[in-house]
């Protein structure tokens, strides 16, 4: 299997504190792999470094075949990201967003037009393609910002808590785009606080002030801990 993403000794100090001890882990191409940790525990410092956006402090992350140490914009031209908070201009319409990061991710005018249709037509949006993105529910708002970030068809996928405030049918819906992708080999990174959702993960990782104390599929990991759910394996290590 290909290796989308290696992190070898992974740091990120501030100062004396430091927030990322020495991460190593590997993900496969088309893997999920779900980043879980509880607030504090150094995720979203973690990922920061993975896209590029944050320099480590030691060791070194290789994304898309590039390291994040000193290749940080030929990472970020490779992946796509969605963020915590929605990703898109409210402003703008359905079209209007699709033409404007598809122009940021290099996409000539043909190409956006083509994906343009294919999207709308997959979300089934094609009456509310005119709305401004504002009056979109916020389901669907999740569903246009993650097909936006497959628009340049990235190797990588980063997912930050993708589904915090949606109903459960709309999480299932945004989980079923996500095997869709996966299935199609783009590797998908996600974090998120809904342990319903981590079994979803091919394998996942469990992080502890700083530290990654458990990384395996959700089927060993509760075997190994003795326990019936994620939820309580997140809770022994967090003692």
């Amino acid at each position: 299997m290909e290796t989308t993403i290696k992190a070898t000794n992974l740091t990120k100090s501030f100062g004396d504190f430091t927030a990322v001890d020495k991460l190593n882990f590997e993900v496969e191409k088309g893997e999920i792999f779900g980043f879980l940790g509880a607030n504090g525990a150094g995720k979203t410092t973690a990922m920061k470094m993975l896209i590029g956006i944050s320099k480590p402090s030691a060791g070194d992350a290789v994304v898309a075949g590039y390291q994040v140490s000193n290749q940080a914009e030929l990472v970020k031209k490779n992946i796509g990201y969605m963020s915590q908070k929605f990703a898109l201009y409210d402003d703008l319409n359905i079209k209007e967003n699709i033409q404007f990061f598809g122009g940021i991710y290099g996409l000539d005018s043909k190409s956006i037009e083509v994906k343009y249709n294919r999207v709308v037509e997959n979300l089934g949006l094609q009456d509310y393609a005119k709305q401004l993105v504002r009056s979109l529910p916020l389901g669907w708002k999740q569903k246009l910002a993650f097909s936006v970030a497959l628009l340049h068809q990235p190797k990588i996928v980063f997912l930050d808590e993708p589904t915090g405030g949606v109903d459960p049918v709309t999480r299932r819906q945004f989980w079923e785009l996500i095997y869709e992708a996966a299935n199609q080999g783009t590797t998908i990174f996600v974090t998120t606080h809904y342990m319903d959702e981590a079994e979803y993960c091919d394998r996942i990782s469990i992080m502890v002030e700083g530290e990654i104390k458990a990384l395996d599929t959700p089927k060993v990991l509760k075997k190994e801990f003795g326990v019936s759910s994620l939820n309580d394996v997140f809770l022994k290590l967090a003692r």
